[in-house]
Parts: structure tokens; C-alpha cells; sequence
């Protein structure tokens, strides 16, 4: 497992090299690494298709079913991935490794994807941590404003 410096490095250096996209990589790096932090694993499980799309669940308020939002689920192990969903059923689904500054990078572009939720304990899936992409998205904007604008593309995010 990468530490945390490891992957914002490896996000980085596979950013498109066209002079832009990794200094802005690096200049909202922090974020990444500030919730990172907070949470207990430096990878996750994501469960995904053949076509390593990530499944996305589609969760109803109880009181208003109209209200609805899409969430990922980050497992803590692969066990905790296979006996929580239909991963261990299902060949068309299978449980990813993934560090925890990729889950939250890619977050910022997962347009259908509210929030992912990331479940701390193995054996535990009553309570986990809820990363909103908007509250992701607010950091990332606050970051960048502190950087000239000259270094900001106007459709970053």
C-alpha cells in the first residue's frame, strides 16, 4: 500500500503532461491529502463492472422516495466489497483496489455521483463516512483561488 505522498505523486505524473494539468494536480493535491487523512485506509475497495466502470448505487430518502441520491461504496477490504453486494454472485462485478487520493480525484468529475461513502470497519456497513462530491468540489475551488489565475483553465472542474 502507497502512503499518502506516494499516490499524489502517482496522480501527478499520470496527469495529461501538457504543461498545465500537473501543476494543477499538485496545487489541489492538499485537499486530497487533508480528507485523506481523516479517513482510516490509504485504499479502498470499489466495486465495479467488466468495463472497470465504478457501480453506482441509487439510495430514496424514507420519508420522500422522490428524493434521491447516487452514492459509490469504498470497502475497507475485499472481503467487506464481495459480502456486502453481489460481487461474490455476479461475474459481471468485481471489487477494485484503489488509493484513497484516486477515489477522492476521480469524485471531482463523477457527474451522476453524489457522494462516496467510505466504511471505516471491516464487518460494519451501518456507518461509514460520507465524502459529497459539491463539499469536495467547494475545497478544491478554494484552493485554486489562492493560486494566480493564470495557472486555473477555465473548464478544470
Amino acid at each position: 500500500m502507497m502512503n499518502l505522498k506516494a499516490q499524489i505523486q502517482l496522480l501527478i505524473d499520470n496527469a495529461p503532461q501538457d504543461g498545465v494539468t500537473p501543476q494543477l494536480v499538485a496545487k489541489i493535491a492538499p485537499v486530497f491529502s487533508e480528507i485523506a487523512q481523516q479517513l482510516h485506509h490509504s485504499q479502498y475497495y470499489i466495486l465495479q463492472d467488466l468495463e472497470q466502470s465504478w457501480i453506482l448505487t441509487t439510495l430514496s430518502h424514507r420519508d420522500r422516495p422522490e428524493v434521491e441520491k447516487h452514492v459509490i461504496y469504498a470497502f475497507p477490504t475485499l472481503q467487506d466489497a464481495i459480502s456486502r453486494s453481489d460481487a461474490g454472485l455476479d461475474p459481471q462485478v468485481m471489487a477494485s483496489p484503489i488509493p484513497v487520493t484516486h477515489i477522492l480525484f476521480q469524485l471531482t468529475a463523477l457527474e451522476p455521483v453524489d457522494s462516496i461513502v467510505f466504511f471505516e470497519t471491516s464487518g460494519d456497513a451501518s456507518s461509514g463516512i460520507e465524502i459529497q462530491r459539491k463539499y469536495l468540489q467547494s475545497l478544491i475551488s478554494k484552493q485554486l483561488s489562492k493560486s494566480p489565475k493564470n495557472m486555473v483553465p477555465p473548464n478544470i472542474a
